[in-house]
């Protein structure tokens, strides 16, 4: 996908969540729930106008944080390697937002209706996945992919950190989207696999460039 098609694409999915939110605004409650706990208990609430259009306009602010990465990193001849896939990602990232969105003003509109978490884990599974598949062709650069000390200074280091990094997001995915039959232990099945992910690549990364040095 290049650049300009990521631009119009997100730029449409931002603007139907902003023409919806003004159509239904005076159906929704004020204030909103705004966030869940992992019993999908509200915990939190936030004014109407920002329960509406908050993430929106995060979404728009994350589209020209993106669009910047690449012309911010020194290593921006390595992103344009894997610019496509990193626009993918942009779009991905975009609609994921967009259905949190979504998911946030059915909710309001009727409460207690489903359990958001369960209804978020598959959206969260599927990002981890394209986040996997990312990251396995994501070249070595500051912003995008695995960043430790080990694989910013080393393309080998890198590339083998990323290959299995890749493989193990997407494996988290997987477990994620599985946790959908677990009810309230639906959490663990995100935090076990993506923190465990997290520490393993850290570790990695390190052994791999002692490995490299001696």
């Amino acid at each position: 996908m290049n650049t300009k098609t990521t631009v119009i694409l997100v730029s449409l999915v931002i603007l139907a969540s902003v023409v919806a939110g003004v159509v239904i605004y005076d159906q929704l409650p004020d204030p909103m729930a705004s966030h869940w706990n992992a019993n999908d208990q509200v915990d939190g609430y936030m004014g109407k106008f920002w329960g509406v259009f908050i993430l929106p306009v995060i979404s728009v602010g994350l589209l020209l944080l993106f669009l910047a990465i690449p012309y911010l990193d020194p290593l921006k001849e390595n992103i344009a390697e894997f610019r496509r896939i990193f626009n993918c990602f942009i779009f991905v990232m975009e609609l994921f937002l967009a259905y949190v969105w979504t998911l946030t003003i059915v909710w309001n509109l009727s409460p207690d209706s489903f359990k958001i978490g369960t209804a978020l884990l598959p959206a969260m599974g599927l990002l981890f996945i394209f986040i996997g598949y990312m990251i396995r062709s994501a070249k070595r650069n500051w912003f995008v992919g695995i960043r430790t000390p080990w694989t910013l200074s080393s393309d080998r280091v890198w590339a083998e950190t990323h290959r299995v990094g890749g493989n193990l997001f997407m494996i988290s995915g997987a477990i994620t989207i599985v946790g959908i039959f677990f009810g309230v232990q639906a959490v663990w099945f995100i935090l076990v696999p993506v923190l465990g992910t997290t520490i393993f690549l850290y570790v990695y990364s390190y052994i791999l460039y002692q490995s490299e040095t001696k």
